[in-house]
C-alpha cells in the first residue's frame, strides 16, 4: 500500500471540492480495497465533515479523524453479533490517541478555532488533516502483517 499516493489521492479529493474529509478518506480506502463497500455505505461517511455537520462553527469529532475510524472498522470490525473482533479496539485507541497528540485536540471546533470559515488556511488544514489520517492508517495497516486477512472482499459484501 503506497501511503504517500493514498495521502495524495484523498488530499486532491478534498481539495478539489469533489468530497469532504471523510468523504475523501473512506472513498479512497475503499478503492485501494478493492471497493467492498456500496456506494450507499460510502454516503455514511458524508455527516461527519465539520465535526459532524455543525456548519460555520465546527462540531466536536474531527470528520477525517471519524472516517480512519471507519476504515480501522472496515478491516478489524465485526460484521456478525458475538463473532470476535480482538484487534478494533486496540487499532482504534491507536489512531485516536496518535490524532490527539499530534493535533493537539480530537474536537474540529477546536482545530478550525483560529481560522474563518471556509478560508484558504481552513480548507488547507483540514485538507493536510486528511491527508496526515489516510497516511497513517495506511502506516497502521502497512505494519500488520496480517491486516488482509481481516478486509472483507467485494465478493462478500
Amino acid at each position: 500500500m503506497d501511503q504517500m499516493e493514498l495521502r495524495q489521492r484523498a488530499e486532491e479529493l478534498y481539495r478539489s471540492g469533489q468530497l469532504l474529509c471523510s468523504e475523501a478518506l473512506l472513498y479512497t480506502f475503499n478503492e485501494e480495497l478493492g471497493r467492498p463497500l456500496s456506494d450507499d455505505a460510502l454516503k455514511m461517511a458524508s455527516g461527519f465533515p465539520v465535526g459532524m455537520g455543525a456548519l460555520g462553527s465546527g462540531g466536536c469529532t474531527c470528520g477525517a479523524l471519524s472516517a480512519g475510524q471507519m476504515v480501522l472498522g472496515l478491516v478489524y470490525g465485526r460484521a456478525v453479533p458475538g463473532e470476535d473482533a480482538p484487534v478494533i479496539l486496540e487499532k482504534a485507541k491507536q489512531l485516536h490517541d496518535w490524532f490527539k497528540s499530534d493535533k493537539g485536540s480530537t474536537c474540529c471546533r477546536v482545530l478550525i478555532r483560529d481560522f474563518e470559515f471556509g478560508s484558504p488556511a481552513h480548507i488547507d488544514q483540514c485538507v493536510r488533516f486528511t491527508g496526515d489520517v489516510t497516511e497513517h492508517v495506511a502506516r497502521m495497516l502497512d505494519r500488520d502483517p496480517d491486516w488482509d486477512r481481516w478486509t472483507p472482499k467485494p465478493e462478500n459484501v
